[in-house]
């Protein structure tokens, strides 16, 4: 079964980095767009990078470029998020999905059907 697993949050100061994990079982990166998607209380689900995995290409937010990087190991199935320089604003529970059908890229939720439970990163003094 398809299966997304993130790790790597935390909290971490103003300024600090984390780097989560998005370890994916069930089928292969190749064939699929992965995306990043972050969620504060109240507000709704951003998608803050993506990468088609097959070609390497990425987009990102425009509230996280220069500070996010997404990268990815095919032959371990896992996709990255590096975070540099976070913002408090930045506080979240990040998750990754997988789309449904072979993307080039999107940070539309809508369209990505298969999700990780999240993994909460907490960006405070």
């Amino acid at each position: 079964q398809v299966q997304l697993v993130e790790s790597g949050g935390g909290l971490v100061q103003p300024g600090g980095s984390l780097r989560l994990s998005c370890a994916a079982s069930g089928f292969a990166l190749e064939d699929y767009a992965i995306g990043w998607f972050r969620q504060a209380p109240g507000k709704e689900r951003e998608g803050i990078s993506c990468m088609n995995s097959r070609t390497g290409r990425t987009d990102y937010a425009d509230s996280v470029k220069g500070r996010f990087t997404i990268s990815r190991d095919n032959a371990k199935n896992t996709v990255y998020l590096q975070m540099n320089n976070l913002k408090p604003e930045d506080t979240g529970v990040y998750y990754c999905a997988r789309s449904i059908t072979l993307l080039f890229c999107s940070l539309s939720p809508n369209m990505y059907r298969f999700w990780g439970q999240g993994t909460q990163v907490t960006v405070s003094s």
